[in-house]
């Protein structure tokens, strides 16, 4: 089968092709909500917090909520999006159906970086925090990398319902070391004294006030507009959960009640987070504006340093739900662009036993661990360790922005192009919340700019873009297989031809 005008061919693939690459669907309403959640909740523990060097208290709360705007707008859209095109493909399917397979495969490119990347991110965070809490030599790192991968490819692999059941657990203890945490600051928080200890110094950067009460928006409107990118760790992720469309039970009842109600979860723990953390005694807005590890140190401003090795795996509960999830994640992502053929084939097999896509998730583990390693021994234990906390970091959001716009952009294409589909959820933004998406993506990404440290990541993205999209161009465009995504694109192709 030929589609000339995308340049493209399908060939339809026997039954035998499918029978290795089958899912099975084990996800309820509780296991997708935790799906979400435990990919974001990493963002509550660290991260966010550098925000406050550009935009002080203030600032990082109105950011904050403009993020909120921006991911309320997002997630109500692939709500109404994932039920209507119940595919593992997620972003790509969308994008595919709405602007065919060049517009799908770019898409799909975009949310391969985010999700091979972030859990390099994130594993390096989980070693940086067990270094500290058992006072290990930095030089082994890339050991625990390994170590860490593998024992969480192997959660992912044995088992869909051992994987979903991990996921729930984890990030119930996640929430529920956060709620304490929340309980623990309400009695010992001073807002005026703390939260409010940065001012500007004669070169525009902050300095911190001995005595605080100051400004709520030290920096100005500016100042607001440059913390963008920070707040969106808050929510980083939670687009992910469309992707386990084909292994939940009833995704058309249950996808977008499980994206709303980790939303919800996402903005209370989110503002929660951000007003009390400054707040303690002797944490405050200043410090934690180049806290590595700023939960453990509201919990030291609490309960001291008696309890650290207690208190630091507490805090390490979050990193690790994150890292499970999109872990799993990254299987589903690459195995739905491989099942369709702009991947080799070979990396949609999934296992004969479990149902799970192990060969997508082994690739893409290997993927980010030798980008690590290459950084790690090209720059050293020291420095590489920093370029890959600030530059992979910034490409994984360099990929989630252009994946959001163009999810965003999809929705709209698909509400004018086929309004007749069947939509078990409708988002109550509509047009209007997909644009204001598409508005505060690009936003972010000139202020992202900004920052040195993205530009570097962009030449790798680039690199990155580049080599996929000459393989799809050349071989890729020609073996595509007409798999549950693509024949669905195609089908509602011809009935918007014909309507």
């Amino acid at each position: 089968m030929e589609s000339s005008s995308a340049g493209v061919s399908y060939k339809k693939a026997d039954a035998s092709y499918f029978d290795k690459r089958g899912l099975s669907r084990y996800a309820g309403v509780w296991s997708l909500w935790a799906l979400g959640v435990g990919a974001v909740i990493s963002g509550h523990f660290s991260g966010w917090n550098f925000g406050f060097a550009t935009g002080g208290w203030g600032g990082m709360l109105v950011a904050g909520m403009i993020i909120a705007v921006m991911y309320l707008g997002l997630t109500f859209s692939i709500a109404e999006m994932s039920p209507a095109l119940p595919h593992t493909g997620a972003a790509y399917s969308f994008a595919r159906t709405a602007m065919g397979p060049w517009g799908g495969f770019l898409t799909g490119l975009c949310e391969n970086v985010e999700y091979v990347l972030t859990p390099a991110v994130i594993v390096t965070f989980i070693t940086a925090y067990v270094n500290s809490i058992l006072g290990l030599d930095p030089v082994y790192s890339p050991l625990l990398w390994i170590f860490f991968y593998a024992v969480f490819l192997a959660l992912n692999v044995f088992g869909l319902e051992l994987s979903f059941k991990v996921t729930l657990v984890i990030t119930l203890i996640s929430l529920a070391v956060l709620v304490f945490f929340w309980i623990s600051a309400i009695p010992n928080m001073d807002f005026s004294r703390w939260a409010l200890n940065i001012g500007v110094g004669p070169d525009g950067a902050a300095i911190e006030l001995p005595e605080g009460n100051g400004d709520w928006f030290p920096f100005g409107f500016t100042g607001v507009l440059a913390t963008l990118p920070f707040a969106v760790w808050l929510f980083l992720a939670i687009e992910q959960l469309p992707l386990a469309a084909e292994e939940s039970v009833d995704p058309k009842r249950d996808m977008p009640k499980g994206i709303i109600l980790g939303i919800i979860t996402l903005m209370v723990s989110a503002f929660m987070i951000v007003l009390l953390n400054p707040s303690l005694p002797g944490v405050g807005a200043f410090h934690l504006s180049s806290a590595l590890e700023p939960l453990l140190d509201g919990f030291k401003a609490v309960y001291g340093d008696s309890g650290v090795v207690i208190l630091g795996l507490v805090a390490l509960t979050g990193l690790i739900a994150s890292f499970h999830t999109i872990l799993y994640a990254q299987g589903r992502q690459i195995y739905s662009l491989s099942r369709a053929g702009y991947f080799p084939t070979a990396l949609s097999i999934t296992h004969p036993v479990y149902k799970t896509p192990y060969v997508a998730m082994m690739a893409g583990a290997a993927v980010g661990l030798a980008v690590m390693l290459v950084i790690w021994f090209s720059l050293g234990a020291e420095q590489g360790g920093t370029v890959i906390g600030a530059v992979l970091l910034n490409m994984a959001v360099f990929g989630a922005m252009f994946s959001y716009i163009m999810q965003a952009i999809s929705f709209i294409i698909l509400r004018k192009k086929l309004p007749n589909i069947e939509r078990p959820f409708r988002s109550p933004l509509g047009i209007p919340g997909a644009a204001l998406t598409v508005i505060i993506a690009v936003v972010t990404l000139l202020y992202q700019i900004q920052d040195p440290n993205f530009f570097k990541g962009v030449v790798w993205v680039v690199v990155w873009f580049a080599v996929a999209i000459a393989y799809f161009a050349i071989i890729g465009r020609h073996r595509l297989i007409l798999s549950p995504e693509e024949e669905f694109a195609m089908e509602h192709k011809e009935a918007a031809s014909l309507a």
